[in-house]
């Protein structure tokens, strides 16, 4: 719990209280590599944060396998659009390597928020920069070239190329893997 403390300092100084009251409603897990720790159809209701390994958030289009996200350690990952609506999601969350995941159950993080108060400002300022990060991934795709994004992913991510199987960085880039060689080539 160590890590995931520090990681929401960095939004939000809790209260000892807040902290004992989100550990109680918190599970460690161990997950293998290549599995879904969330399926396609799956109503999100745990928010969870990488400790160690890496995620990532994929869909299928026209049967082919698109990743809109990488999470690695100390960050959190969620499927939110399932999570604040209730519905199932479109799309899965699959561990890319042997990693120790922290769950926290939603709902009774929820309920938390009207007692403590510092827990909803934090978990506002999580979503908050979530949401900047996607729109900020939107632009990316909207006003830059593949080169340009490769770019940023690697300097988002410096040691991405060496995690994550390159099918994967190729269709989170938007691109083909013939298109990924050249311009890694070029670099």
């Amino acid at each position: 719990m160590v890590q995931l403390f520090a990681y929401f300092h960095r939004f939000q100084k809790l209260s000892p209280e807040a902290e004992n009251a989100i550990a109680e409603i918190s599970t460690v897990h161990t997950i293998k590599k290549n599995l879904d720790l969330q399926p396609i159809g799956h109503t999100c209701r745990t928010i969870y944060f990488i400790n160690k390994g890496l995620a990532r958030i994929y869909y299928f289009k026209e049967d082919i396998d698109i990743t809109e996200g990488f999470y690695f350690e100390n960050s959190i990952i969620a499927r939110v659009e399932s999570l604040f609506t209730g519905k199932p999601s479109r799309k899965a969350i699959q561990v890319l390597e042997d990693a120790e995941i922290i769950g926290i159950h939603a709902n009774s993080l929820f309920k938390l928020y009207d007692q403590f108060h510092d827990i909803e400002r934090l978990f506002r300022k999580i979503f908050e920069a979530a949401y900047v990060d996607t729109v900020n991934r939107i632009e990316g795709i909207q006003f830059h070239t593949a080169e340009e994004r490769y770019k940023a992913l690697l300097h988002e991510a410096p040691d991405v190329l060496k995690r994550v199987p390159l099918k994967y960085v190729a269709s989170y880039l938007g691109i083909t893997q013939v298109s990924l060689s050249r311009i890694r080539g070029i670099h």
